[in-house]
C-alpha cells in the first residue's frame, strides 16, 4: 500500500497489465528508445548522455545508479501498455467503479453542534461508484495535485460512506483526510 493518492491510482491500473514490465535496465532502455524512436530524447528525459543510453541498449552497462534506476523504472511504467491502461480506466469510470481502502485520520465539518469535528483514526474500505472513479482519473490525467486528489477522494467518501447517498448525516458538510497511514485502490 502507499500513502500517495496518485501512486495508488497508478498501482490499481497497473494490476490490469497483461504482460510484466521489463525488469532489466537494458530491456527498459530498449523499450523507451522504441517508444521515443531514438536515443537522444530518452537521454534528455533521463538526464544522461546519449552514449550512456546506447551502452544500456547494447547491454554494455547492466546495473544503473539507484537514482537512474528509479527514473528509468518510473518512465517505463508510465508508458507500459497504454491501451490496457486506458481500457481499465474506462471500465472503472463507466461500469466497474473503484474500491478504496484507506487507513487515516478523518476530520469532519458539520452544521450540528452535538457532533465533534476532531480527527479520528479510521480504516475504511468502500466501493465507490463509477462516477467517482471517473472524477479521480480525469483529475489525475489533467495533472491534479496530490491535495486535489485527496479532496476528491474525501468528497467521494463523504457522499458514499458517511452520507450513504443522502440517507444519513445530511448536515455533514466536509470530510478531510489527514495523516494517511495506508492507502490502496482496486479496480
Amino acid at each position: 500500500m502507499t500513502k500517495e493518492f496518485g501512486d495508488g491510482l497508478n498501482q490499481a491500473v497497473a494490476k490490469a497489465f497483461t504482460r510484466p514490465v521489463p525488469k532489466s535496465a537494458g530491456a527498459q532502455m530498449r523499450y523507451l528508445v522504441k517508444q521515443y524512436k531514438g536515443t537522444k530524447q530518452v537521454a534528455q528525459m533521463l538526464r544522461v548522455s546519449q552514449r550512456t543510453v546506447e551502452r544500456y541498449v547494447k547491454d554494455q552497462i547492466k546495473k544503473p545508479r539507484p537514482d537512474l534506476a528509479a527514473r528509468l523504472e518510473r518512465e517505463v511504467k508510465a508508458r507500459w501498455q497504454p491501451q490496457i491502461r486506458a481500457k481499465a480506466k474506462e471500465k472503472a469510470a463507466t461500469t466497474g467503479g473503484i474500491v478504496i481502502d484507506v487507513h487515516a485520520r478523518l476530520g469532519y465539518a458539520g452544521a450540528s453542534m452535538d457532533s465533534t469535528d476532531e480527527d479520528r483514526e479510521r480504516h475504511i474500505t468502500v466501493a465507490l461508484p463509477p462516477q467517482y472513479a471517473a472524477r479521480l482519473f480525469t483529475a489525475q490525467e489533467q495533472g491534479a495535485t496530490e491535495d486535489r486528489l485527496r479532496e476528491l477522494t474525501a468528497e467521494a467518501l463523504k457522499e458514499v460512506y458517511f452520507q450513504d447517498s443522502g440517507r444519513r448525516a445530511g448536515s455533514l458538510q466536509e470530510v478531510q483526510i489527514n495523516d494517511v497511514l495506508d492507502l490502496g485502490f482496486q479496480l
